[in-house]
């Protein structure tokens, strides 16, 4: 299955009995699945349908779908003046005019004003409506394809962007793997040096048995083997569910939680200013990784 992105837009435009009408759907981030529909006036029936069909092809998002019905010529009525809005109007313009704010409207102008003239449409039989309704009804899937497809061509740069993350993980703990400051010999040395310091500083003798035994416990609280066997372990999961695809964001949101985990404990546990540095460059990375994760559906 390919990955999917929980951000996409669709149009579907469609025809039906003496009308023409337009499904859009947008979808953006979200922590589950909110669906939110506008149906035009007289289509209201069908929502409990929509939202069923959205909630079987969606797994996560904020989605709104939106239908927009149209007549036909052959299915337009007449036409009529909405006389209290228009006397309402021409009472507000006659103040303004007497009053120097505005000039004389044209009779164009105000009839051009939304609402003034209505469209006394045709009475729609039950019958009319009904089917209007299950064309538009079987619109919805078309609609839901292109969305889908939308979202599974954002998923697909998603991905790339994560696994170049990830690669990026794997390189940063193969340099910490490989830091000269790991090797037994460079902490030896160092604790060495530090407790020959300590000792010249001292006024006392200083129990040396206690000394190394101290400096055998530094030595194994920074040691960062554990860390870099679960990063390993994170970078290989997260590539497993990548390859996988369907809903995998909530895993995914997981494993960045637990590279941050790691990526801060490999920093507290430095013990030299190298590793200090990879672990800052690897917590970088982990916040972009995480960054692109709340895309994935």
């Amino acid at each position: 299955m390919p990955v999917m992105s929980m951000t996409g837009f669709a149009r579907f435009e469609g025809e039906t009995l003496e009308a023409s009408f337009v499904w859009e759907l947008r979808s953006v981030n979200g922590k589950g699945l909110e669906v939110r529909i506008r149906l035009p006036q007289g289509l209201e029936s069908i929502e409990a349908d929509v939202r069923r069909t959205v909630s079987a092809r969606l797994a996560r998002g904020n989605v709104q779908v939106s239908l927009a019905m149209r007549r036909t010529e052959e299915g337009t009525g007449s036409f009529s003046i909405n006389a209290a809005m228009l006397t309402e109007i021409l009472r507000l313009s006659n103040q303004l005019v007497s009053e120097g704010h505005a000039t004389p409207p044209s009779a164009d102008g105000i009839l051009g004003l939304k609402g003034v003239i209505e469209l006394a449409e045709n009475e729609t039989l039950p019958e009319l409506a009904a089917q209007r309704a299950r064309d538009a009804l079987n619109g919805l899937g078309p609609a839901l394809d292109r969305l889908l497809q939308s979202r599974a061509d954002e998923g697909a740069l998603l991905r790339t962007i994560l696994v170049e993350r990830l690669d990026e993980i794997a390189a940063l703990s193969a340099r910490a793997e490989d830091d000269p400051a790991r090797r037994p010999e460079a902490i030896r040395a160092k604790l060495a040096r530090q407790v020959g310091e300590l000792m010249g500083a001292a006024v006392a003798p200083l129990d040396e048995a206690r000394l190394h035994q101290e400096a055998a416990i530094l030595a194994t609280k920074a040691d960062i083997r554990e860390e870099l066997d679960r990063l390993a372990a994170h970078v290989s999961a997260a590539r497993e569910l990548l390859a996988t695809g369907g809903a995998i964001g909530r895993r995914l949101d997981f494993l960045s939680q637990e590279f941050n985990r790691e990526s801060n404990t490999l920093c507290s546990k430095s013990n030299a200013t190298s590793l200090t540095a990879v672990g800052v460059e690897l917590k970088v990375v982990v916040d972009q990784f995480r960054e692109q994760v709340q895309n994935i559906e």
